[in-house]
């Protein structure tokens, strides 16, 4: 399995390609094959999964009751627009322009790994996020943490 960790700053060309960083594409285990699936994340950025990852997460969803309504809805949501995209020989991968729409990426981006997967953010919206939810940071952590104080003895 793939874990990425890192924040990097990357620019979008005008043909909406970016380069994966050097230390990012290091993180891939060696001999795994280079390829991603991105397709649009809750919030208004989008997820990159390598594809370990993405077969991981569709084997969960494939596991869900179809005849259940809410079931349905919500895999057709997170499905919505998944993409299987490989760098080209310069390391460069092109995200479809309607995710770029979705995500309002611009020109500069954030990308922000969360272990499983890696965020893709446009930077001044990355930005506003964080700003807005760093502040309650400590109570976030008591509530995610199921009793444990994830800050005790750091």
């Amino acid at each position: 399995m793939v874990s990425f960790f890192g924040e990097y700053e990357v620019s979008v060309d005008a043909k909406g390609r970016f380069l994966v960083p050097a230390s990012l594409r290091k993180q891939i285990p060696e001999g795994a094959e280079e390829v991603f699936v991105i397709n649009r994340g809750i919030e208004n950025c989008l997820n990159m999964y390598h594809i370990s990852m993405w077969k991981a997460l569709t084997g969960k969803l494939n596991t869900m009751n179809d005849f259940d309504d809410d079931v349905r809805e919500f895999k057709r949501v997170i499905m919505d627009g998944a993409t299987m995209i490989e760098p080209d020989s310069a390391g460069r991968i092109l995200m479809p322009k309607s995710l770029m729409e979705h995500a309002d990426i611009k020109k500069d981006m954030v990308l922000v790994s969360l272990g499983n997967k890696v965020e893709l953010w446009d930077k001044d919206t990355h930005k506003e996020y964080m700003n807005k939810r760093r502040s309650n940071i400590k109570d976030l952590a008591k509530k995610v943490g199921g009793g444990v104080n994830l800050f005790e003895n750091l």
